[in-house]
């Protein structure tokens, strides 16, 4: 039996059942009642999975989440759905190859699930450019902070990666090093191309010149940055640091240099970027450039709810990052000399 059948039993329309069965005001009492007598002489129990399938999708953020071996973005999510919590919304994670197209991904998202708002984690600028204007509810993209995008439903979050590099390796140059090799993604990677732009700026401001040979080429993963790692040792490369444009690449390329026989720090000083939990419990403790995580969370889903809720423009938010100082870093001592 349907709420159809109950309508036709009862003399009321459709709707009228709808309003009754979800509790609604605007049902004269004297109908209510009416229409949980006919319910219940017929043995009638509304299904309320449909109904709360409803309210879950009238509550739901969706995570798009660029690269699924990023580290930090598992650490992330979590404090995302918390933040996410506390506002009420419920978070459906979707998972993406870092070499997928995101608006795609956002756009088959929006026709199936619905949801109220998204939040991007990593994304393509050129993809935004390309595509961004297909997508219609209130969004954030979340770590990456770019000047190259202006959406009135696009709202950033993040660090400015430039500046965080540089900070990064001004402090190798400071501990003496002037030979340093970097590893991260490519030029079409917005984060990896800041990221070495801050490279190139710490370097000239000291007066060294950024060598394209020292640049290795590697995905945001371990394995990646294992293999990226070797073929600059392959190279016979000569360097006494390294600026690695994130923690898990840091820790696939000082695998790669334990394997080769390097000590780290005492042949080569190793920095990394992001701050994911493991930098703090890794052997040496990874000096590393601490993204504000929780702070970029916690902003990315207030400003979404706002967009939702109030209708209020889309804003540009930078956060400072944090140098941690661990053990992956000492002053330069002498000429790496390649395996």
């Amino acid at each position: 039996m349907t709420i159809k059948d109950i309508a036709r039993i009862s003399g009321c329309s459709v709707s009228t059942i709808s309003r009754v069965i979800n509790d609604r005001p605007d049902v004269r009492p004297e109908t209510k009642e009416h229409v949980l007598k006919v319910m219940r002489e017929a043995g009638f129990t509304p299904n309320t999975n449909a109904r709360q399938l409803k309210i879950q999708q009238s509550r739901s953020l969706v995570f798009v989440v660029k690269g699924a071996r990023n580290l930090f973005f598992s650490d992330f999510l979590v404090q995302l759905q918390r933040a996410a919590t506390l506002y009420g919304y419920n978070g459906i994670v979707s998972y993406l190859d870092e070499n997928a197209n995101e608006i795609d991904a956002a756009e088959k998202i929006l026709r199936e699930i619905k949801p109220k708002g998204i939040i991007f984690l990593g994304g393509s600028v050129s993809n935004f450019q390309s595509g961004f204007a297909n997508i219609t509810v209130p969004s954030v993209l979340a770590t990456l902070v770019s000047n190259e995008l202006n959406f009135p439903n696009l709202s950033m979050v993040g660090v400015d990666d430039r500046a965080a590099a540089r900070t990064a390796v001004a402090y190798l140059i400071a501990q003496g090093h002037s030979k340093i090799a970097v590893l991260g993604g490519p030029a079409t990677s917005y984060p990896s191309r800041m990221r070495r732009l801050g490279a190139q700026d710490a370097m000239e401001n000291a007066g060294l010149t950024f060598d394209d040979k020292l640049y290795g080429l590697s995905n945001y993963d371990f394995e990646s940055a294992y293999h990226a790692m070797n073929s600059l040792l392959a190279r016979r490369a000569e360097f006494t640091a390294l600026f690695a444009m994130s923690d898990v690449i840091a820790f696939g390329a000082i695998r790669a240099l334990v394997s080769a026989g390097c000590r780290v720090p005492e042949d080569v000083s190793v920095i990394g970027f992001d701050g994911i939990t493991m930098s703090r419990y890794c052997v040496p403790v990874m000096t590393t450039i601490v993204q504000p995580s929780e702070q970029i969370a916690l902003q990315s889903i207030e400003l979404l709810v706002r967009q939702i809720e109030h209708g209020a423009p889309a804003q540009t938010v930078t956060l400072q990052p944090e140098l941690q100082q661990g053990e992956s870093v000492c002053p330069c001592r002498r000429r790496f000399e390649s395996v």
